[in-house]
């Protein structure tokens, strides 16, 4: 039990004693002898009795309620200051955990900026990184296609110079063609010596000079033809047989050309002399022009196009030599974007762990503060409650006091029933003021039970109202003076002894708790 319930019980116990002891000493003692200022009212006994038990009745009823509002104070008084230190120790927590938090939430707050601006780096390094391995990749087909296109260049060219080789081959290893010699003055007229050249053909070559070289088969008459010459130079006897041989002279290409011939036949016609004659020798050589030519430029285009190919397989491997190092730079920055967002995401729930302790630290200082308005509310109610039952408190003992102070006048005749009536109201007023304190006492008890667990602050007490001695302001008769010593005397003695027990059921705790 601590030091503020047992203060709440001994007060408890001491307020219980003092109104009933109040209430007892407050009875009024008429002595017929003393003057009062007071205006006092004159009735019967049984009249006063009735006044004072209805007065009595109040005082009680106002004295349990006292010590009931008493209790509730006291319980809502340590239910606010248990609120309170709740309050000062979630207050305490918030500071501690703020104080805790914020260099955490600073720390967590610039980690998470500076995790996300390297994350917004890192995605746009790899956007970059992947645009430009894009572009490189496209180019790396533009190149790739381009190689192919010269590759293909290249067969074309191959196949057009083969082409033109295969016809300058053909050209230079030669080929017969249709030839007749025809007279130089009458084109169309055989000459006398198309006799020797019975195959009517030609055997002609392309040079390498792009002349070509012409042989003629002479096929018989060799011991009559001496010289044949084409423009001033002799052309090349070459023997087949006896009388037979090739005829070879160089020229440009053309469709005919003027032969000189020297004919000796005096060996069988000794009286002929040696003739000299022109022959027109119709054999068309032009078929291999441009051969050389397109061979040439098949050869040229062929050079060309290997170059091209060279180039663009050049090109094609730098370009994918790019590629690969673009697409290696999108791998490499794709694993940086992925941590920077791992890191980031990882500051961004340590941030939030941070700020929900702060959070639930405040969240618990809130509910401790609304806890401590409603006590402090509940309190306030029940100081509010306290003062209105003392004000009852007070009114009830005004009110019994006035009773108190009514004057009974008792006519002689009649003193002895009226000393019995006393008595027994005094009897009554004993019982009464017995069960106050029997009251009392049950409430005091009941605020101790219920204070075993709680702290209660000091109460607000009614003072007892002081009593008076009632005189009358009329001088007293024989009879009054009488009757009425008797009827004081005797509710004095017996509500003294039942305020005195009263009043030691309010000090017997403040022993205990001194001796304790």
């Amino acid at each position: 039990m601590t030091s503020h319930v047992k203060n709440t019980l001994v007060t408890t116990a001491a307020i219980a004693g003092a109104l009933a002891a109040t209430t007892l000493f407050n009875t009024t003692t008429v002595k017929a002898d003393t003057t009062s200022s007071a205006p006092v009212t004159t009735t019967t006994s049984a009249t006063k009795d009735t006044a004072i038990a209805s007065a009595q009745a109040k005082v009680n009823s106002a004295s349990a309620a006292v010590v009931s509002a008493q209790a509730a104070y006291g319980s809502a008084s340590t239910a606010a200051s248990d609120a309170a230190a709740k309050t000062a120790a979630a207050s305490a927590s918030a500071a501690a955990t703020s104080a805790a938090t914020s260099s955490a939430v600073a720390n967590a707050q610039a980690a998470a900026d500076s995790a996300a601006t390297a994350k917004s780096t890192a995605d746009a390094n790899l956007a970059k990184a992947q645009s430009n391995a894009a572009a490189t990749s496209r180019a790396k087909s533009m190149t790739s296609a381009a190689v192919v296109s010269a590759q293909s260049a290249v067969a074309s060219a191959s196949a057009k110079a083969s082409d033109a080789d295969s016809a300058v081959a053909s050209a230079e290893a030669g080929q017969t063609v249709t030839a007749n010699l025809m007279k130089s003055d009458d084109p169309t007229q055989a000459s006398a010596a198309q006799q020797y050249f019975a195959t009517k053909t030609a055997i002609v070559k392309l040079l390498p000079s792009g002349q070509v070289q012409i042989t003629i088969p002479l096929t018989s008459g060799l011991e009559y033809l001496k010289e044949v010459s084409y423009n001033g130079v002799d052309a090349t006897f070459t023997k087949t047989g006896d009388h037979s041989a090739n005829i070879t002279f160089t020229a440009d290409p053309a469709t005919s050309y003027t032969l000189a011939m020297t004919m000796d036949i005096s060996s069988v016609m000794p009286l002929m002399p040696i003739m000299h004659e022109t022959a027109l020798l119709d054999v068309d050589t032009t078929i291999f022009n441009g051969l050389l030519a397109a061979k040439s430029d098949a050869d040229a285009a062929l050079t060309s196009a290997q170059a091209a190919l060279s180039t663009a397989e050049t090109n094609a491997a730098t370009v994918a030599q790019v590629a690969s190092n673009a697409a290696s730079a999108a791998t490499a920055a794709a694993t940086v974007a992925s941590d920077a967002a791992v890191v980031a995401t990882s500051a961004a729930t340590n941030l939030t762990s941070a700020q929900a302790a702060n959070s639930t630290a405040q969240a618990a200082l809130t509910s401790a503060q609304v806890a401590q308005a409603a006590a402090d509310a509940t309190l306030a109610t029940a100081k509010a409650n306290l003062d209105s039952a003392n004000a009852a408190l007070t009114s009830a003992q005004a009110e019994l006091k006035s009773a108190q102070n009514i004057v009974v006048v008792t006519p002689a005749s009649s003193a002895a029933s009226s000393a019995s009536s006393t008595a027994s109201s005094a009897g009554s007023a004993a019982s009464s003021a017995t069960n106050s304190a029997a009251s009392a006492a049950t409430a005091t008890s009941n605020v101790a039970s219920s204070a075993s667990t709680t702290t209660v602050t000091s109460a607000v007490v009614a003072t007892p109202a002081t009593t008076k001695k009632a005189t009358s302001s009329t001088p007293a008769s024989s009879t009054t003076a009488k009757t009425l010593p008797q009827t004081g005397n005797e509710n004095q003695s017996a509500l003294v002894a039942l305020g005195l027990a009263n009043l030691t059921l309010g000090i017997y705790p403040m022993m205990k708790r001194k001796h304790a």
